[in-house]
């Protein structure tokens, strides 16, 4: 891309607070963001190649949105060696460092949106349960293998999307969380703790298409739980058989009751 239509996209940008720049090829996060990070608001740069974020991305303290969907943002780990040190292998020497998601990542205190669906994410940097104003956190399609601890710090979370990962068990952590949707469609899950039932807030739990068997449903999700919508299609017994499980009567009359409130 030009220098003269990045500058025209700077400009807009300075104005408007809001910086979109998709499907254009880069490969890095644009330096030249970095004369905004006092008013830009929300900024998309999905359908690029980037592979990392800069630890710049700290900066930008008015950031609200950040999307970076279809990119190559991966945790992969580049290998440093010190050149001042003769013996070619010493371990003191090397240093890995993380490059997808910089920890900085956790300065962003007004972030409401992020958005990283269809990287090659594998995990999250702790720093991430320090957006106490995140809503929405989409990450469905990455290579994520377990379930992302420490959200539960994140008091204002709405929607989590971890579909489309490589999660094999839902672990008791869970409880922390505050979101009111949770969608974990298309994983390898098997497992899924009596704990879930805790969550608060819960009211939508997307289970179709993993590995999961009637027994496997914790009891409590039906009867002790606030899920008002529990989608199990495309699992490992038929959905109908849920009425199986002691406390389904009591899930059917949240169900019943949302599906009138928005009829």
């Amino acid at each position: 891309m030009g220098n003269s239509a990045l500058r025209s996209h700077l400009e807009t940008s300075q104005k408007t607070g809001v910086f979109q720049l998709t499907a254009k090829g880069l490969q890095e996060f644009p330096e030249e963001l970095q004369r905004l990070t006092a008013n830009l608001r929300t900024v998309d740069l999905s359908g690029n190649k980037i592979e990392v974020l800069p630890a710049s991305i700290g900066n930008f303290l008015q950031l609200r949105s950040l999307t970076l969907n279809s990119n190559r943002l991966s945790e992969f780990w580049t290998l440093r060696l010190s050149p001042s040190i003769v013996d070619p292998c010493p371990t003191s020497a090397l240093s890995l460092l993380p490059a997808a998601l910089p920890s900085e990542m956790g300065k962003l205190k007004k972030l409401e949106t992020l958005c990283l669906n269809g990287n090659r994410i594998e995990r999250l940097p702790p720093t991430l349960g320090q957006l106490k104003a995140l809503r929405t956190l989409n990450l469905a399609g990455n290579q994520i293998s377990e379930f992302p601890l420490g959200l539960g710090t994140l008091r204002q979370l709405d929607m989590l999307d971890l579909s489309r990962n490589h999660i094999h068990i839902v672990p008791p952590e869970v409880s922390d969380l505050q979101a009111i949707e949770i969608n974990l469609n298309q994983n390898q899950i098997s497992v899924v703790s009596p704990e879930i039932s805790r969550c608060p807030r819960l009211k939508v739990l997307r289970l179709e298409e993993n590995c999961l068997e009637l027994s496997s449903i914790p009891q409590a999700i039906l009867s002790d739980s606030q899920v008002s919508l529990l989608s199990l299609e495309g699992n490992l017994f038929e959905v109908k058989n849920l009425r199986e499980i002691e406390g389904y009567e009591k899930y059917m009359e949240r169900f019943t009751a949302t599906k009138k409130k928005f009829a």
